[in-house]
Order: C-alpha cells, then structure tokens, then sequence
C-alpha cells in the first residue's frame, strides 16, 4: 500500500485492503472493527474534516450503547453523554404521561460532532487512514467486481473490497432499484428552555402523524427540538412538487402548540437544520462483487423512530466481519456477503415490522388507551421499548 500522511492533501492515489466511504457512525464502526479483528490497510474517506457537526437528533439506545462497548469506545463517550431514563409521551388525542422505563432501557443524548469524532479516532488508532475533504462519485471496477471509486478531481481510491458507508444522499455503489421511504426531519437548539432532567419528550401530534415531534435535552442547559414527518405519495420524485409540506411552517406550527411558554424566555442557538431519513422495510440487495453496504446507505434505519446509530453502527460491525472472513480465507465472498444480510435480517427486520405496526397503531386508539392506563407495567414495558429505539 501506498503509504502518506493522514489526509493525503498532495496524492491522487491510494491503494488498500479494505475502502470505506463515509466516516459517520457506519463508517467509522467498520473501520473500528476491522482493526479489532487484525486486518490492515484500511483506507476511510468522507466529504468532510472532523470534528465536523451533523444535523440529528443525536440520541443513542441501549443497544446503541452495548455496541459502543464492543468497539471500545463507551468510556470515552460517556463522560459527553446525556443520560436518559424517562419519557413524555403526549398521544395524538393529547393525553399525557410521564415514564421511567428504570433499568429496562437507558439511553443517552451524545452530540454527533463529539461521538463521530471518538469513533473516528478509534478507527485511527488501528492504523486506519482517514482520508477528508474526498467526495467519491463513481465507482471503479474490473468487469463486474467494484476495485475501488474515484471522486471528480481525479482522485483514485483502489481496494480488494469496498464498504459503502455515504449514508442518505449515497447514490453510488448501492442497488438504486430497491424500495426507497423517506421521513423528513427539521430540528432546532435552544439554551435556557425548562425540561425535566433526564427526560426525553415525544409528542405523537396528528400533524406530524403517523410520526412524532420530540425534545432531546443535550445537556443541563440545551434542548433540541423537532419534527419528524412525511411528505404526501403523490410528493415524491417526479411527481407534483406542490403537494410537499413546508417544513418551517409545519415546525413552526408544532412549536406554537406545545413548546410556546417554554421557548419565550429560551434563546435560540444557530437556525433551524433539516435533513432527509431514508428506510425500507426490506433488507437486501447490499452486497455484490467486491461490495458491501452499511447504515443509511442501505436503508437501514428504524421506520417508526427514524433512529439509524445503532442501526448503522451494527451494520459496519457485521460488513466488517465479511470482509475480514474472506480476506482470512475463513470463508468464500459469496458466501461471507450472503451471511452479512442474513445477519443484518436478523439484527433489524423484528424490530422495523413492529415499528410498521406502531404506525398503524397511532391510527387507532391504542396510543391513547395505554398513556390513560396510567402507571401499568404494561405501559412501563412499552416505554423499555421505545426507549429502545429512541
């Protein structure tokens, strides 16, 4: 392998066992990974420098956390978490409630800024090399087989095998015919705004619906607020543009009805940031000659929740197992990339058909009926599961 420093500002070429692309939570796990189980010469590419921030929602849950352990990284992510251990939950009729899911489900506000940096610096300290400021838009190959990917100054990036990490926007390297949802987001940060400590708020408003508005508190003294929504079938790609959602009106609405007295005397930090969510309820089609891919970039996001940390972190972990085995020569790549979306199947599917049925279930009195059930262990256990997938 072509050796340089990290950052390759003055070369046009590298050379790898293994290329990733993108460095967020997917990327950088596989990367992590990959140096756990002993493979060299990894090479990891994103558009950005870090630290860099990242518009999200930034919680991370229990299984969120249980994979930060296995990577090694959950003692140096701790000290910048915000514990959760309760919830808000408001139902689309308006009832309330207030839950602790105890030791059931503990989950934690981590600022992406902060927690991709960790992990990145996780990934570098097996050697790997991070390459910034490198946007790949097309993919080598020899025949069928992807060697590598390129970016539009000529830059080259050669690999026995290539893990796609690019997340929402990546539209090379992935299977562009499958299935593709998409759940729009808008948030917004706030200092001085009163919340219960250690609380999260979810408020399953109708007009957000089948999705929810949220308040994530970042710390002692920041919230972040937002929305998650969907635009209408008949607003997608190529179809009347018109019948989209506006976004700033809709959050703005959604602030007004249930955060107006807690944000007068709030100060605002910064504007308003949105960002699409991309998921399918089918896993598959993520692996082909030389391939893998991982995270967003393979609609692997939780359909009710819109969470994809736990889900992209998971993924990198798995892809990075498959390509360790055949680089190993421990198993044939078809064979080794046929058991990564068995495994990711098996990780994730469980979960993405129940948060399918939570959906159907807003548009029905269940919500509602379990918030007024009060302080039932049956309304602590759904509370341990949203939390879940916070």
């Amino acid at each position: 392998m072509q050796k340089g420093s990290n950052g390759g500002a003055s070369r046009d070429h590298w050379d790898a066992e293994v290329a990733i692309i993108g460095a967020g939570p997917a990327g950088t796990a596989a990367a992590a990974h990959l140096g756990q189980l002993g493979v060299k010469d990894v090479v990891l590419v994103d558009r950005h420098d870090f630290p860099r921030d990242k518009t999200c929602g930034s919680g991370i849950s229990p299984k969120g956390i249980q994979t930060l352990r296995e990577l090694g990284v959950w003692d140096a992510v701790e000290p910048h978490s915000y514990r959760i251990g309760g919830i808000r939950i408001v139902t689309p009729s308006g009832h309330e409630s207030w839950q602790s899911a105890g030791d059931r489900a503990e989950a934690v506000v981590c600022h992406r800024r902060v927690l991709d940096n960790i992990l990145l610096e996780r990934a570098k300290s097996f050697g790997v090399e991070f390459v910034p400021y490198f946007t790949a838009t097309n993919m080598l190959k020899d025949g069928e087989r992807v060697v590598g990917f390129s970016d539009r100054k000529g830059r080259t990036v050669r690999a026995r095998h290539v893990i796609v990490a690019g997340g929402s926007h990546c539209r090379i390297g992935v299977d562009t015919t499958r299935p593709r949802r998409i759940i729009q987001a808008i948030m917004g940060w706030w200092d001085d705004v009163p919340f219960r400590p250690h609380h999260v708020e979810m408020i399953f408003d109708k007009m957000v619906a089948p999705y929810y508005g949220w308040l994530f508190p970042e710390g002692n003294n920041r919230v972040n607020i937002g929305i998650t929504y969907e635009d209408p079938v008949d607003a997608g790609a190529g179809r009347d543009p018109k019948n989209k959602k506006n976004a700033r009106q809709l959050f703005q609405q959604f602030l007004d009805k249930h955060y107006a007295q807690r944000l007068k005397h709030g100060k605002q930090v910064g504007a308003w940031k949105g960002h699409p969510v991309v998921y399918s309820y089918s896993i598959d089609r993520l692996t082909g000659p030389g391939r893998v891919v991982i995270g967003e970039a393979g609609l692997m996001t939780h359909p009710a929740t819109a969470e994809g940390i736990y889900q992209g972190m998971r993924s990198g972990m798995l892809g990075a197992e498959a390509v360790a085995d055949v680089l190993a020569g421990r198993q044939a790549e078809a064979d080794a990339l046929a058991e990564y979306e068995a495994r990711c199947r098996r990780a994730f599917h469980l979960s993405f058909l129940g948060g399918a049925l939570f959906r159907a279930a807003l548009k029905t009195p269940v919500i509602d009926w379990l918030v007024k059930a009060g302080e039932q262990p049956m309304v602590g256990f759904a509370t341990a599961k949203l939390m879940a997938h916070m």
